[in-house]
């Protein structure tokens, strides 16, 4: 994702959120193909100068380790209800083992095509609880971004 994107998205956050803006916003930055250190190495470069002293909220990065699509497929029964049909010859028994659940994913969209705006879409039918229960990575994504939680400049989960 352009920096300049994240750098919108965390102002709109801050603004529309005065006056108690979030003490801290939280960047998943999903690696596909890429690794850990070259996916969030332009954003933790070129972030935090842009938002200079405007933005008081702590920047934490965490990084989906495997495809975040991974954790959609933890939460089956939704999934299997937003596609409107069957997910395949998938096994969903443990999600963050999948192999290119990416890939899988977008063979199960057929005609339409995979955009940010489609998996926010999956990602708004599931449930949070049931991918928590069923994805270890998961689980370790929400502690870090949990208020309380410690801080994290980045972090695998």
């Amino acid at each position: 994702m352009a920096v300049d994107v994240v750098e919108r998205l965390i102002r709109i956050a801050w603004f529309t959120n005065v006056p108690e803006p979030p003490d801290k916003i939280v960047i998943l930055v999903d690696t596909d193909q890429d690794t850990p250190q070259e996916a969030l190495e332009l954003l933790t470069s070129k972030l935090p100068p842009r938002l200079g002293n405007e933005i008081a909220s702590r920047l934490q990065f965490a990084y989906a380790q495997r495809h975040l699509e991974a954790w959609y497929f933890a939460d089956a029964t939704n999934l299997r209800e937003w596609l409107g049909g069957a997910l395949g010859s998938v096994d969903t028994s443990q999600p963050d083992e999948l192999d290119n659940p990416k890939l899988h994913l977008r063979h199960l969209l057929g005609e339409q095509i995979y955009t940010s705006r489609v998996s926010g879409e999956i990602a708004a039918s599931l449930d949070a609880r049931t991918i928590a229960q069923r994805s270890p990575s998961f689980r370790r994504f929400l502690e870090a971004v949990m208020n309380g939680a410690h801080p994290v400049t980045a972090r695998s989960c």
